[in-house]
């Protein structure tokens, strides 16, 4: 792994490595001072390049969107030497331009989850991460091309909110999150993005819209065989943007400011850090520190 470093992640369901293209895979098990990662990575090569797939939920689904060991999974692909990470998600749209079927890169995030932990940092060490541009724009120029050029409908740009879940919205809560300006809407986005930022990856979303939540009075509410089905339909089209991307970064060197967000985010006096912490985060914080 070392001679030929993983440096491309993708985090979505576990279909998503079920491709042609895809080949010497194996399993990555990888363990982690916040637990073990969702499920064993699978990694394998496209085109040559190293790449590694992540089931967010675990094979057959067996998290939920607030179970999902987040810190876990982003620390684990850090461990590997994973610089680009591919969040592949489902959402619902709030917006009748932005029907199911079609695909988007959102560029701004909003955190409406309560109760995870949204940060690698505390015990001693406090840093404040800038996420007022929580997606990488290089890599989400990159993603929206190659799903173009996949055949998909594609969005560039739009607000995502990331609610706590596992329940859909009510018709209150979907018309509010439409008046507050949100553009499509899921669960599990956030920390996903702000954790990849505290440790200095860039990281990109691929949005499959399979619904329109509950707010669209001709539409039929949410439900789990809507999304089931309409994110197969997708499928074939995240799998082929996949192939497409990874030969791409390949050889690329980031000149984004991904890789150097801790840079001026780290606050702490470097004497009064706790050794266990300085441990802990070393992955994260050596380059710093």
């Amino acid at each position: 792994m070392k001679n030929n470093p993983i440096r491309l992640a993708v985090i979505g369901g576990s279909g998503l490595y079920q491709m042609p293209e895809l080949e010497n895979v194996h399993e990555v098990r990888v363990s982690t001072p916040f637990g073990d990662p969702s499920d064993a990575l699978l990694a394998g090569e496209l085109s040559g390049v190293p790449v590694v797939f992540l089931p967010r939920h675990g094979r057959g689904h067996v998290h939920t969107p607030g179970e999902v060991p987040y810190r876990a999974n982003i620390y684990a692909l850090k461990s590997l030497g994973v610089q680009w990470i591919i969040g592949v998600s489902a959402c619902g749209s709030l917006r009748e331009e932005l029907p199911p079927g079609h695909i988007v890169i959102p560029d701004q995030l909003f955190d409406f989850t309560k109760d995870r932990p949204r940060t690698f940092f505390g015990a001693g060490l406090v840093a404040h991460v800038s996420v007022a541009d929580p997606f990488c724009p290089d890599l989400s120029l990159l993603l929206a091309d190659t799903v173009a050029e996949a055949g998909g409908t594609v969005h560039r740009g739009g607000a995502f909110i990331t609610i706590e879940g596992p329940r859909f919205s009510t018709k209150a809560e979907s018309r509010a999150f439409r008046a507050w300006g949100m553009d499509i809407i899921g669960m599990t986005t956030s920390p996903e993005a702000f954790l990849a930022r505290e440790a200095g990856m860039c990281y990109a979303v691929m949005a499959h819209i399979t619904d329109y939540d509950v707010w669209h009075e001709s539409e039929a509410p949410v439900t789990v065989e809507m999304v089931i089905r309409r994110l197969q339909a997708n499928v074939a089209t995240a799998q082929q943007a996949i192939a497409l991307l990874a030969p791409r970064l390949a050889g690329t060197e980031r000149v984004c400011d991904c890789s150097r967000a801790l840079a001026a985010a780290l606050i702490t006096a470097h004497d009064h850090i706790p050794p266990e912490t300085r441990g802990k985060l070393h992955t994260i914080t050596e380059p710093y520190l």
